[in-house]
C-alpha cells in the first residue's frame, strides 16, 4: 500500500486560466459531450485564486527548499475548483515552473484537457499543453490539438487543431483548422486555414472564420437559406450580422430570386435606455423581372415601445409597402402573405394610480382595397377609476376627444367627443356575484362635408345622449362525481344579463371607427353590438348563459361547455348602414332573440382533445358560424389534428358578392424515431372543390446537426395595384421546395424544431382553447 504524501503551497499564483468560456448550443442531455473524469470541488473556491491553496498529493515525493520538488504515482494538484493530475510531475520553485506527464488531466469548472504533457509557468500565469484533447463543460464542443496553449490574458491557443459537436466516434461534421484562438473575454473563436468535413469528405474551406463559444453576439455570416419556387425561382438568402455595441444590431441579407432579381433586406435594432426598444426594416427589389416594366418595389417598417419612466410609455409602429401585393410576392421579414392590413400609430400614454391619459394617432392602409379607413389625428382619452368611492360603489368616467380625417377629399372629415361616466355596485361572494352599472354615454360630432363629399347627408353637428342600464349575475355551483372510474369536481355556472340602452336616430352620424362584433358566447354578454362609437345599438334584453366544467385531481381543466343566447324584449331599431353607401344595410336586427351561441372544450379520453364552437339561428333554423378539432396528442412533437369551419354571407371587399366558407383541414406531427421526424398540414376548399394549401416537411436532426426538406403548394391572395396594370399572369397557386440546414455549434440559426414547421404556413396550429394540458 503506498503512502501517501500531501504538501500544501499557499499564495503561488495560479497556475491556468480561461474562466469566461461558454456556448450557445441548445442541445438535450442526452446529445451532451461528458469529459472522461468529473470536476473536482474545493471547499476554498470562492476565493481569490491567489489566496486559494494549493493541495498536491503523491505516492511518492523528493523535495529540496528552494529547488525542485518531484512527485510521482497517482500525482493530483488542486487549487480552487483547477485540478491537475498526472503520473509524474516536477515543481521548479526557484523559477515558478510546472512540468507534468504520463495520463494527464487538466480539470477546472468550465473544462477538461487531457494531454501528453504539461509545462506551465507560474510568473506569466500561462501553461502549454501537448498532444491535447479538449471539452467544454456542459456543452457538445469537444476536439484535439497538437499544441494547447493558456495565455496570461486567459486565452486559449491552439494549433493544429480540429473540434465537433458530434458525439466521440461519430464524424458527421469535422472543423480543421491549422490555429483556433478563443477570447475569454470576448467569448469567440478565431480560426485561420478551417476546413469544414462531412463525413470525412471536405466539403468547404475558408482562410479565416469566427465561432461563438458563449451567447456573446459578434458580426460575421449566418448560414445560407436555400429554396426553389414556382414563381420566384431558385431562391439563396445569405445573412450578414454586424454586432454594431451592446445596444444596436443589423441583419443584413442578400436574397437572390433567379426569376425577380436581387432583393436586399436589413433590420436594425437598438435599445434606447434600460426600458426602451425598437427596430427598422428596409426591404428593397430595384427590378423585378417577373413583371414587365416593373417600378422598385420596397418596404418600410420602424416599430418602438418602452417607457420613459415610471409613469410614461410610448408606442409606434409604421409600415409601408410599394404596392398591394408585396407580400404575395415576396417573402418579407415583417409581415406574412394572409396580412393585408398596415398599421401606423404612434402612442404616447400617463398612468397614475387611479387615472390614465393617452394621446394617439393612428392610419390604416389596407391591401387592395379601393376604400381606406379614416385616419385619428389626434386622439386624446382619459380614464379615471375611484373603486369603493361610497357605500360599495364604484365610479369611473372615460373621455375621448378624436378628429376623423381620410386622404381623400370626398369623404367627411369629423370631431368627436364622448363622456360616458359609470356607476357601479359590485357584490362578490364565494358562491357567485352579481353586478349592477348605470351609465351615460353622452357624445358630441361635428362634421364638415365639402361640395365633393360622398354622404351629403350627414348632419352638420350630433348631440347624442343615450342612458344604460346593466345587471349582470353569476351562480356557481360545485359537487365532486365520478366519471369513468376517474374523481372530478364538476361546476354548474348560470349567469344571466339585463341590458337596457336608450334609442336615438344616428343615421346623421358617418361611420368613422365603428364595425360589428363577433356573436362567439362571451360576446353575448358585452353591452355593445358594435366597435366604436359611431353607432351604440339600443337594446331591452335578456341574456342567459351556462357553463359546466370538470377539474380532475390535479385541478386541471379537462371539460368545458357553454350555451346561451340572447332574447329581444325590443326590436333594435339601429343598423349598422353606411351613409357613403345607403342601399347598403350591412346589418339590421328585428328577430326575437340572437343566435344560439355553443362552446365545448373537452379532453376525451387520455390523448385525445376535442374544442368546437357554433353559433346556431334557431328561428330561421340556419348554421351561423361552426368550427371544431379534433386534437390526439400523445407526447412531445407528435399530433394528429383534424378541423374543419364555415363561415357563411361573407362579403367580398372585391365583388360586394356574398361569399361562404367550407374548409376542412388536417395537420401532422410525428416522429419516425429518435432522429427523423415528419410535419404536413393540408387543406381543402369544399365549395370550390380544390386544395388550398398543402405542406410538408421532412426533418432530421442529430447531437450536432439538422437538416429540414419542405414543400408548399398554397393559394395566392392576389390583389388589383397599379403595379403593372397589364401583368394578368400572376399564378392562383404557388408550390416550392425549401431547405434548411444547420450545423450545431457554428453559429447557425438554432436547432430546427416541429413549433416553427406548423406554425409556417396560411394556417398556424391552435391548441384548443381554455384547456392547461
Amino acid at each position: 500500500m503506498h503512502n501517501r504524501y500531501l504538501l500544501a503551497l499557499a499564495l503561488l499564483p495560479h497556475l491556468l486560466l480561461a474562466d469566461e468560456l461558454d456556448s450557445t448550443v441548445d442541445t438535450s442531455t442526452q446529445c451532451l459531450v461528458e469529459p472522461p473524469v468529473p470536476v473536482p470541488s474545493s471547499d476554498d473556491r470562492d476565493l481569490p485564486l491567489d489566496l486559494q491553496q494549493i493541495k498536491i498529493v503523491s505516492d511518492s515525493s523528493t523535495a529540496k527548499m528552494g529547488d525542485k520538488a518531484t512527485f510521482a504515482g497517482d500525482v493530483t494538484f488542486s487549487q480552487g475548483g483547477r485540478h491537475i493530475a498526472a503520473d509524474n510531475a516536477v515543481l521548479d520553485q526557484a523559477n515558478e515552473r510546472l512540468d507534468a506527464n504520463g495520463n494527464l488531466v487538466f480539470q477546472d469548472s468550465m473544462f477538461t484537457v487531457t494531454a501528453d504533457s504539461l509545462s506551465a509557468e507560474m510568473r506569466s500565469n500561462s501553461a502549454e499543453l501537448s498532444g491535447a484533447q479538449y471539452w467544454l463543460h456542459g456543452q457538445q464542443i469537444h476536439g484535439e490539438a497538437e499544441k494547447l496553449e493558456i495565455t496570461q490574458d486567459n486565452n486559449l491557443h491552439l494549433t493544429n487543431t480540429n473540434f465537433t459537436t458530434c458525439p466521440p466516434g461519430d464524424t458527421s461534421w469535422l472543423l480543421e483548422a491549422e490555429t483556433i484562438k478563443i477570447d475569454s473575454t470576448e467569448e469567440w473563436g478565431e480560426l485561420w486555414d478551417a476546413k469544414l468535413k462531412i463525413g470525412d469528405v471536405p466539403v468547404f474551406y475558408l482562410p479565416y472564420m469566427t465561432i461563438p463559444v458563449s451567447e456573446k453576439r459578434k458580426s460575421g455570416f449566418l448560414f445560407p437559406l436555400f429554396s426553389t419556387s414556382t414563381t420566384n425561382g431558385v431562391e439563396v438568402a445569405t445573412p450578414y450580422y454586424w454586432n454594431i455595441s451592446p445596444e444596436y444590431d443589423l441583419t443584413f441579407t442578400p436574397h437572390y430570386m433567379s426569376a425577380r432579381g436581387l432583393f436586399l433586406k436589413s433590420e436594425f435594432r437598438y435599445l434606447a435606455g434600460e426600458a426602451q426598444q425598437g427596430q427598422l426594416n428596409v426591404e428593397y427589389l430595384g427590378n423585378d423581372d417577373l413583371i414587365p416594366n416593373s417600378p422598385d418595389r420596397y418596404l418600410y417598417h420602424w416599430q418602438h415601445q418602452g417607457a420613459i419612466d415610471d409613469n410614461w410609455r410610448v408606442l409606434a409602429n409604421f409600415t409601408d409597402v410599394s404596392d398591394n401585393n408585396y407580400f404575395n410576392d415576396l417573402n418579407s421579414d415583417v409581415l406574412r402573405a394572409t396580412d393585408n392590413q398596415l398599421s401606423r400609430i404612434g402612442e404616447i400614454a400617463y398612468f397614475a394610480n387611479n387615472w390614465d391619459v393617452t394621446a394617439r394617432v393612428q392610419d390604416i392602409k389596407v391591401l387592395g382595397e379601393d376604400e381606406s379607413p379614416y385616419q385619428v389625428m389626434p386622439q386624446v382619452a382619459f380614464n379615471y377609476r375611484a373603486p369603493e368611492l361610497w357605500q360599495g360603489l364604484d365610479f369611473s368616467i372615460l373621455g375621448e376627444a378624436t378628429n376623423f380625417r381620410h386622404k381623400e377629399d370626398q369623404y367627411a372629415t369629423a370631431n368627436r367627443v364622448h363622456i360616458e361616466p359609470t356607476l357601479s355596485l359590485p357584490i362578490h361572494g364565494p358562491a357567485g356575484s352579481l353586478t349592477s352599472e348605470i351609465k351615460l354615454l353622452q357624445t358630441n360630432y361635428w362634421q364638415d362635408t365639402n361640395d365633393y363629399s360622398i354622404n351629403q347627408d350627414l348632419d352638420s353637428s350630433v348631440s347624442r345622449t343615450l342612458p344604460q342600464v346593466r345587471i349582470h349575475g353569476q351562480i356557481n355551483f360545485e359537487r365532486y362525481t365520478d366519471y369513468f372510474d376517474s374523481n372530478y369536481r364538476q361546476t354548474l355556472e348560470p349567469q344571466f344579463q339585463y341590458l337596457y340602452v336608450g334609442y336615438e336616430d344616428q343615421t346623421g352620424i358617418g361611420l368613422y371607427d365603428t364595425a360589428l362584433l363577433q356573436d362567439d358566447y362571451y360576446g353575448l354578454f358585452r353591452d355593445r353590438r358594435f366597435s366604436g362609437l359611431d353607432r351604440i345599438a339600443d337594446a331591452n334584453q335578456m341574456t342567459l348563459g351556462l357553463t359546466t366544467r370538470l377539474f380532475d385531481e390535479h385541478n386541471r381543466e379537462t371539460f368545458k361547455f357553454s350555451l346561451g343566447q340572447i332574447y329581444y324584449f325590443e326590436d333594435s331599431k339601429v343598423g349598422l348602414i353606411d351613409p357613403s353607401q345607403p342601399n347598403t344595410v350591412l346589418e339590421e336586427q328585428n328577430t326575437s332573440n340572437s343566435v344560439l351561441a355553443v362552446e365545448l372544450n373537452t379532453q376525451l379520453y387520455n390523448d385525445w382533445f376535442v374544442s368546437g364552437a357554433i353559433q346556431y339561428d334557431t328561428k330561421e333554423s340556419e348554421n351561423k358560424k361552426s368550427e371544431v378539432t379534433l386534437d390526439f396528442r400523445p407526447g412531445i412533437n407528435k399530433l394528429m389534428q383534424v378541423s374543419y369551419r364555415y363561415v357563411p354571407d361573407l362579403v367580398n371587399s372585391n365583388t360586394n358578392e356574398s361569399v361562404n366558407i367550407s374548409q376542412a383541414g388536417v395537420r401532422a406531427a410525428w416522429p419516425i424515431n429518435d432522429n427523423w421526424y415528419i410535419v404536413g398540414n393540408w387543406y381543402y376548399d369544399l365549395n370550390e372543390s380544390r386544395s388550398v394549401e398543402t405542406y410538408t416537411g421532412f426533418q432530421y436532426e442529430s447531437c450536432c446537426w439538422a437538416v429540414r426538406l419542405s414543400y408548399h403548394y398554397r393559394i395566392k391572395t392576389n390583389y388589383d395595384d397599379d403595379l403593372a396594370p397589364t401583368f394578368e399572369d400572376r399564378e392562383l397557386f404557388e408550390h416550392g421546395f425549401y431547405l434548411n440546414f444547420v450545423i450545431k455549434g457554428l453559429g447557425g440559426s438554432g436547432p430546427l424544431g416541429v413549433s416553427d414547421m406548423l406554425d409556417d404556413g396560411l394556417f398556424n396550429y391552435r391548441k384548443p382553447l381554455y384547456l392547461k394540458n
